[in-house]
């Protein structure tokens, strides 16, 4: 068969519904253990061959999210990184590649937009250059790239612990339905991890070793009201002394209906968790009336995937 002139792949954005972080470790690292869901708020990178062996990468901001200082475009971005490691596993030294990449993920925001657009770029380069590589040796690619990129690349909802790379998938049957707020900046992961080791020193803080119990029989159970009375996150009070402008929102969220809001990983979007989908709308229209930027998503949502030809547009999310 020959290989496609061009392949798009969407991934989505993840939310970690529980994320509990250990101590610093002596090779720099914390150990966690992880709820992760994907949520509908994906990532599009579209691959398209060269006759060269170099990695272009593009960009284009459909929802202007972009921070002032934009993305690096060169061979440090982990999309390109992420087409480099196709091509040496697969022995395609000179292949080249350009990557457009449709950013709606917020640029370090506790999403894994990044990782998210490495998964697609694994994915979009393994099918552009028939590299035949397989899920399991993608996956051990993406291990390799970042400890979020395993999960862009599997979707749903697993359980993560190590550094969040040891992935475990977990049942989520029912369809959650959340608010997101982006920030219009971004907060530095290693400078969040930092305040939480300096908030939390001298309290023997313990290497997490299971995933929490109550938050995945809540997703199993699709118990909504459950879920939002176990969600917990060990950045968020470092995430909210660094940025402490988002305390207010996390506040409004709540008042205007939310069953409960969380920093998103190491933040800075907030996530609130809605009753159901009507309610969700109605809070996303609330928050947009006091002047935040809020989208109604739901989880889970599916993996890295690639598009029919004719469809070049990820799915939106809704709006009501």
């Amino acid at each position: 068969m020959p290989a496609p002139r061009s392949v798009s792949v969407r991934t989505p954005g993840k939310i970690n519904v529980s994320l509990r972080v250990g101590p610093l470790r002596p090779d720099g690292y914390h150990g966690v253990a992880s709820v992760y869901l994907a949520v509908s708020l994906f990532e599009e990178i579209t691959a398209t061959a060269l006759g060269s062996d170099e990695i272009r990468l593009t960009l284009s901001d459909p929802d202007h999210r972009l921070p002032d200082a934009g993305i690096p475009l060169d061979g440090d971005n982990l999309a390109a990184r992420a087409a480099r490691a196709v091509a040496s596993r697969a022995g395609l030294p000179h292949a080249g590649v350009h990557l457009h990449i449709i950013k709606r993920v917020p640029v370090a925001g506790g999403m894994g937009g990044g990782s998210a657009d490495a998964a697609a770029a694994l994915v979009a380069c393994n099918e552009l250059w028939n590299a035949g590589l397989t899920r399991d040796e993608l996956a051990e690619l993406a291990a390799g790239l970042g400890a979020d990129v395993p999960f862009a690349l599997l979707g749903g909802a697993a359980a993560g612990l190590g550094v969040g790379d040891r992935l475990t998938p977990v049942p989520a049957p029912g369809r959650l339905h959340w608010v997101l707020v982006p920030a219009s900046y971004g907060l530095s992961t290693p400078h969040v991890y930092a305040a939480v080791d300096r908030l939390r020193a001298g309290t023997g803080v313990v290497e997490p070793t299971e995933a929490d119990p109550a938050v995945l029989t809540a997703l199993a159970r699709g118990n909504t009201a459950g879920l939002a009375g176990v969600l917990v996150n060990d950045l968020q009070p470092a995430a909210l002394e660094l940025a402490p402008e988002l305390g207010p929102v996390l506040d409004a969220g709540v008042r205007l209906g939310a069953l409960a809001g969380m920093v998103s990983g190491s933040g800075p979007t907030l996530a609130f968790l809605a009753a159901d989908e009507p309610a969700a709308s109605a809070l996303a229209r609330a928050l947009r009336a006091e002047g935040h930027d809020a989208l109604a998503v739901y989880g889970p949502a599916e993996g890295a995937v690639v598009l029919p030809a004719a469809d070049t547009s990820a799915p939106a999310t809704y709006r009501k």
